[in-house]
This record gives C-alpha cells, structure tokens and sequence, in this order.
C-alpha cells in the first residue's frame, strides 16, 4: 500500500484542502482504511488541486513564475 503523502505542511484553506499535500479533509480521515485503488484516487486528485493551486498563484503573482 501507499505511504501517505503528508509533507508535515499541514494547513487547510477555506475548502478544507491541504496546503502541504493536497488532499481534502475527508480523504486525510478516510486514508488509513482506504485500499490501494482509492489511495491511488486521492493521490490523483491532490496533484491535481496542489497544480491548480501553483497555476492560480503564478497568474496573481506573474513576477513568481520561475518559468520567466
């Protein structure tokens, strides 16, 4: 089974989404009995939201794209 993903960077936003990992409040409760499929879904999922989360703050802060 998957290791979680906890980065130790625990802070949740006003959607109760993980600053650190990503995973929404319910799936950091519900990882422990999760099966290696679910697991696999979470992980997914919070990559996606930590992506949408770097994407949303380099359009309001264009000067920290590291890009150029």
């Amino acid at each position: 089974m998957r290791e979680s993903p906890c980065v130790r960077n625990c802070c949740l936003d006003q959607h109760d989404c993980c600053l650190g990992c990503g995973r929404l409040l319910n799936e950091i409760v519900e990882w422990h009995s999760a099966d290696s499929i679910r697991r696999d879904t979470i992980l997914i999922l919070a990559a996606q939201r930590l992506t949408q989360r770097q994407q949303l703050y380099v359009i309001r802060h264009p000067a920290a794209d590291p890009s150029g």
